[in-house]
């Protein structure tokens, strides 16, 4: 069943297009990566998929409902947790995540206090003293605690440490056992693929590709690292290796995946003393789309 479908979507600010045809299906119990730099588009797609922007053209539906007409009851089935989170100053932090809980009305005080341990916070502090990754901590805990069906995280782990992180990706794949679905964006690519059933890559308003890691794995190039006992003749000329470079008599370069097999093959000949093959990495195809994009980082 899909939770989130967003079909077509447009968003105009006077001439400049932000968004130019944006597609994304988010299924129930589904981690679902959207991923691009700073300006490609990942948080104007967000606040459309909030009620917080009008569309102006296509379709967006959360829980089947039209995002901007029916905002104020999607908004009682949805956490939101956005990169840079603002709080009442004077307000402690336990005062604002118990706010949050009561707001969606539930009250597992249980779930609060076990978060509040997780992520290490001083909950009985004023918001104005937090850090930056204090007031994450805080909106992560009242996302977390509540109820939610749908997760919808812009850049959620911005200011925390690595500890942190771990705990955050623990929270997530809780969410997701339980049937929840998360829409995570973020440019920290091993974020993304430690945690994403599928991706979307969006550039400059438009998404670019997307699909599960395995589907555009085929997209991108696998790195090999190969010793031989005897030397390996034109190996530049072999269909689908690129950027040979050897050193310490060990041959490195890229290899289309499609020809993996057929490559090894032929370098068995040579009789092989070592053979590493590591898979191509999201960063790998995510670097791929943006190499060149100067103005995009």
């Amino acid at each position: 069943m899909s939770i989130v479908r967003i079909s077509s979507l447009i968003k105009r600010f006077g001439n400049f297009t932000a968004l130019d045809g944006i597609d994304l299906e988010v299924k129930r119990g589904e981690i679902y990566g959207f991923i691009g730099p700073n300006g490609a588009g990942k948080t104007t797609t967000i606040r459309v998929l909030l009620g917080i922007l009008k569309a102006t053209g296509g379709e967006v539906k959360v829980f089947g409902m039209d995002a901007w007409k029916d905002a104020v009851e999607i908004h009682k089935r949805v956490a939101y947790v956005p990169g840079e989170v603002n709080l009442w100053p004077n307000l402690t932090g336990g005062e604002v995540i118990d706010l949050f809980i009561r707001l969606r009305g539930s009250d597992n005080k249980g779930r609060r206090e076990e978060l509040i341990e997780k992520f290490s916070l001083d909950p009985s502090k004023k918001c104005r003293t937090y850090s930056k990754g204090n007031r994450q901590k805080v909106a992560l805990v009242a996302a977390f605690a509540s109820d939610a069906e749908l997760f919808i995280l812009d850049e959620p782990t911005s200011g925390l440490d690595p500890l942190m992180e771990n705990i955050f990706r623990d929270c997530i794949l809780e969410a997701k056992r339980e049937g929840k679905s998360i829409l995570l964006s973020s440019h920290i690519l091993s974020e993304v693929e430690k945690l994403c059933d599928k991706v979307s890559i969006i550039r400059q308003g438009r998404i670019i590709e997307s699909g599960s890691l395995d589907e555009l794995r085929h997209l991108t190039r696998s790195s090999m690292a190969v010793q031989t006992r005897q030397p390996v003749e034109d190996l530049e000329k072999i269909k689908g290796i690129h950027d040979v470079e050897i050193r310490d008599n060990t041959m490195y370069f890229q290899v289309d995946t499609e020809e993996i097999g057929n490559i090894v093959k032929h370098i068995s000949s040579y009789d092989i003393l070592k053979l590493e093959s590591a898979p191509p990495t999201l960063e790998d195809l995510f670097m791929r789309h943006y190499q060149g994009d100067g103005g995009e980082k």
